[in-house]
This record gives structure tokens, sequence and C-alpha cells, in this order.
């Protein structure tokens, strides 16, 4: 069928919209884990962690498969898979009986999900690059920033009146209302021109072609450091602010002022990425997302949970830098690949999931008495990514000093 022509607003919209049925998936789940941990029978709070970091694996594995089939066969068809897939694995999860069947299905829900997340990165690079690429991912994730933001009060709304397994229904009820409206209003991006014949090297040759560029792979890793970060706090946020803090009904209103905070950094790197570049605003914000968590370590060391004043204000700091980094990672990183924009997501995005998932599932088995291994984590993450990006910058110093001559 023919699609009518969308404006900015609306492309941006609806790629927002996109990616925000994962953090639907993750973020309503939050104020149920224990209640689901309960109804699973598992035996330590750190297990019930898992229901949100198993959802990456599926997340990072996935687009191995939608990636290089949506370079090859258009970006539409396997959005609508990916959607398929998520609606099966979410009836798994209401029927779960157990914590390994409700991973099984929190897995799939990841495999699913990573069709419409990963297809719509390729969809913006099929059409825009550059700074003016990072400008749009910034208004892409202010807009799929309002999900996490009421995620978790309408994910309290739905336990308060209803059960768990509900959830799983309203997440179903939302996907398909997303794949109607994509299918009624999105054309293919991908032209035939720019269609790679399908072929089962398709991956080992993207791989090969991708470790070409530098600076793709430098900045990968920095995401993966930056996301593994990041997931330590979405899986134990519940168990810091619930348990630690007592604050369970207060739990769904301090995830929403947090991620705030992330969008209001996203929405001024929206503004200030044409000016800046990407590049000194990366350097800028992992500068700082560092210094903030290692100035919390130095004050509470061996010590207590500061008042939740205390720890809301380093939490809005630290997520205020990350909002500047999220969207400009993956655009830097894509910026030199577009001619394989499919495949360079997928394995990207898997790079990153590999080293992100370890990274959380370690850390949070720490996350205990108080939240200092969260501060810990965030310090060792940023001061990792610092040092990549110095030795990146160093090479590029090094080549420009030789082609010169």
């Amino acid at each position: 069928m023919q699609n009518p022509k969308v404006s900015q607003f609306e492309f941006v919209a609806l790629m927002a919209f996109l990616m925000s049925v994962v953090a639907l998936a993750i973020d309503a789940l939050l104020p149920a884990l224990d209640i689901i941990g309960n109804s699973l029978n598992t035996q330590e709070a750190a297990d019930n962690q898992l229901l949100i970091t198993m959802i990456f694996i599926g997340l990072g594995f996935g687009p191995l498969l939608f990636g290089p089939i949506s370079d090859s066969l258009g970006r539409k068809p396997m959005v609508f898979v990916g959607f398929g897939i998520f609606i099966l694995a979410s009836f798994i999860c209401v029927y779960a009986e157990s914590l390994e069947i409700m991973i099984l299905g929190r897995i799939l829900q990841g495999v699913g999900l990573s069709a419409p997340r990963t297809i719509s990165i390729a969809i913006i690079r099929d059409m825009y690059s550059g700074d003016y690429m990072a400008k749009i991912m910034s208004f892409v994730i202010v807009i799929f920033l309002l999900v996490p933001i009421v995620a978790p009060a309408m994910g309290k709304f739905i336990l308060d009146h209803y059960n768990w397994e509900a959830i799983f229904i309203f997440q179903i009820v939302f996907c398909l209302f997303i794949a109607f409206w994509f299918w009624k209003r999105q054309a293919e991006t991908l032209t035939d021109e720019n269609r790679i014949p399908f072929k089962v090297s398709l991956f080992t040759d993207g791989f090969v072609e991708l470790i070409r560029y530098r600076k793709t792979i430098a900045y990968t890793l920095i995401s993966g450091f930056v996301t593994g970060s990041f997931m330590v706090y979405l899986s134990s946020s519940q168990q810091v602010f619930q348990e630690q803090y007592d604050l369970k009904e207060a739990f769904p209103y301090i995830f929403a002022g947090l991620a705030i905070s992330t969008g209001a950094a996203i929405l001024l790197n929206g503004i200030f990425v044409v000016r800046f570049g990407m590049k000194k605003i990366i350097n800028f914000a992992t500068i700082g997302f560092f210094v903030v968590s290692l100035v919390y370590i130095l004050l509470f060391w061996n010590s207590p949970n500061p008042n939740i004043e205390v720890l809301l204000t380093f939490f809005a700091l630290q997520f205020f830098f990350l909002g500047f980094l999220f969207g400009n990672l993956r655009a830097i990183a894509m910026q030199p690949v577009g001619h394989i924009a499919g495949i360079a997501a997928a394995i990207t995005g898997l790079i990153s999931t590999l080293m992100a998932v370890p990274i959380s599932i370690v850390i949070g088995r720490y996350v205990d008495t108080t939240a200092l291994p969260l501060f810990i984590g965030f310090s060792v993450c940023s001061l990792l990514s610092i040092f990549i990006i110095s030795a990146l910058k160093l090479k590029e110093s090094k080549i420009k000093k030789t082609t010169s001559l």
C-alpha cells in the first residue's frame, strides 16, 4: 500500500515509540519484581534482578538476525516479525510458573523487541547522517523517555487494580497499537540499490567490514560500559528505593523524576550537538559522569546510605550526564558505517550488550544494604571510557602527524 508522507515530528514520534516498547517491557515491571519473585519462589532479591537483565540478552542477540535480513529484505517486514515474537514471549511470561520459564520468556521478549529497536536506528540512518542524525536521535530519545517516566506508575496502577500478569497483557496491547501505526504511516526507507543480497556470510562479512572502523569500535565499547552501569541501576532501583529506603509507594515517582533529569539533558543535546559536535559533548559528559560518581564514593565510603534527598541529587546528576551520552554514542559509532547500517546496528548492539549484561549482574550482586556499589560501578565504567577516548584521540593525532609528513 502507498504510505502517506509524514511530518518530521510524526517520524520522530513513531521512531521513539518503536523503541519505547523496550522501555515499557522493562520499566513497567519494576514495581512488581518482588511480587513476581514471590510468585515464582525466588530465593534471593538479586534473583529478581534477572527479570530485568535477561531481556537484554535477547536485545543483544536478536539484531544478528533482524539486522542483516533488514539490509536485504527491507526494514518494515522485520519490525512485524519482531513484534510477533514479542507477543508470543509475553504469553510465555504470563503463564510462567518458575524463574527459569520466566527468564526464557524475557529473553524471547528481548529477541522480539530487538527488531523495532535496531531497525528504528537503521531507518534514521537511512534518512540522516552526521550531527544532524544525532540531533534527530536526541529528539527521538526525548519522546522515548516519556515511556520510562510513566511506565513504573503505570505498572503499579495495573498491579494495584489487577495482578502482575496484567502488566504483560498491557504490553501486548501497546505493541499492537504501535505496529498498526507503523504499518499505516511509515514507508520503506531502504532503497533497492542499497539492498544487500542475503547470504549466510553476511554477518561475518559485516563484522570484518565493521572492525576496520576504529572509531566505531571505540565508541561501541564506551556504549557497553555506559549501558552496563545504567543497567545496574535499572535492575536494582526497586531494591534500593523499596527495600533500603522503604519507599514503595513513592518509587514510581522517584523513577519518573530521575528519568526527567535524563530527558532534560537529551533535549539540550538536540540543541547543542549541531553547534559543538558529538565528540566534544561525549568527552564532556564522560568526565562529568566520572567526577560525580567519584565524589559520592569519597563522601560515603564505608558508611550507611545518605538521606534520600542526597542520594537523589547524585543520581540526578549522574543521569543528566548520561543523557548526553546515549544518543551521541550510537550516532557517532554508526557514522562511518551507513552503507551497512542494519548489520552495523546489530553488531554494535551485540557488543555493547555482551559487555553490559555481565557488568550489571556482577555489580548488582553487591547492591545489598547500600547504594555505594552502584556508584563504584559508575566510576569504574566511566574511567575505562575515558581511557578509550584518550587512546582514540592519541591514535588519531598520530595518524594526522603521519599523513602531514
